[in-house]
């Protein structure tokens, strides 16, 4: 029998690092695969679960890079097939009081949090087994950008049949806007942080819909979630989750039963679908 796999992108510290043990304690029935940028940092990490008595796996993953996707997607082809769990959790967020100007926060931004989740996802989604499960990281701060937006981008942000590509465009000129400084004028919301949310809210929305038409009888199930605010590098310390509360939702998502129907392209918090 073919072993079973689950992927954790981002997984070096975190939320991601909290979802792979997670994962190990639930006794998922495989390798767990945690992947990380820096080398070192995603050996070491690896290294600490075992201390804690949980075995894991590491792979190099620059989300950024898209070559660095397709490395990881040969490596997986070839040592197990397919893919049972993927987790897209690796992300960034500016501090509140960064200097970069606001341009450059947007473009940065969303080429992780938004692109480089697209580039994970057009390199393994293809590898999903049957009944596999997907968990893109999102937050509920996707839910309030959007409420910032005007009518219009409301209106394309939740049209049931937008696709990928118009979705693409959508955050290409957010950032062009941004970089002229113009945003606000166009009804775009004043945080790159939210917006790629969006995106990635939205990115789920569509791979759902996609996979259902596509893989019909697979019983595969995609969401987005928000982990909540949680006591990360990225969100502070005063955050009122640990990491290991902010890993509960994804992890209940990443293991949904088998025969499941739902959720399924949607956004989940603390385990309940929110409305978008």
């Amino acid at each position: 029998m073919t072993k079973k796999l689950a992927v954790v992108t981002g997984a070096n510290k975190g939320i991601g690092f909290a979802i792979v043990k997670e994962l190990c304690k639930a006794g998922f029935a495989g390798d767990v695969l945690l992947t990380a940028r820096n080398e070192e940092r995603g050996r070491e990490a690896v290294g600490k679960l075992k201390e804690e008595g949980f075995d894991a796996i590491f792979h190099q993953l620059d989300i950024c890079d898209q070559e660095s996707a397709k490395r990881l997607a040969d490596f997986l082809r070839t040592n197990y097939g397919g893919i049972d769990v993927l987790v897209n959790n690796a992300g960034i967020a500016y501090k509140n009081d960064a200097a970069e100007p606001f341009g450059e926060q947007a473009e940065v931004t969303m080429r992780t949090n938004f692109w480089g989740t697209l580039w994970v996802s057009r390199a393994l989604l293809p590898l999903l087994r049957p009944h596999a499960r997907v968990v893109n990281i999102s937050s509920f701060v996707s839910q309030r950008a959007l409420g910032q937006c005007c009518p219009e981008l409301q209106a394309k942000f939740r049209d049931p049949e937008l696709s990928e590509e118009d979705l693409c465009s959508l955050m290409q000129d957010f950032v062009r806007a941004a970089q002229k400084g113009d945003h606000l004028a166009q009804g775009w919301p004043n945080t790159a942080y939210g917006t790629t949310k969006i995106g990635v809210t939205v990115l789920s929305r569509i791979q759902a819909r996609v996979l259902t038409r596509t893989r019909t009888s697979d019983g595969i199930l995609l969401n987005a979630c928000c982990p909540g605010w949680v006591r990360t590098d990225m969100a502070g310390p005063k955050a009122p989750k640990s990491p290991e509360e902010g890993a509960q939702t994804p992890t209940y998502l990443a293991l949904l039963p088998l025969g499941a129907t739902e959720p399924h392209g949607q956004l989940v918090s603390d385990k309940v679908v929110q409305e978008w």
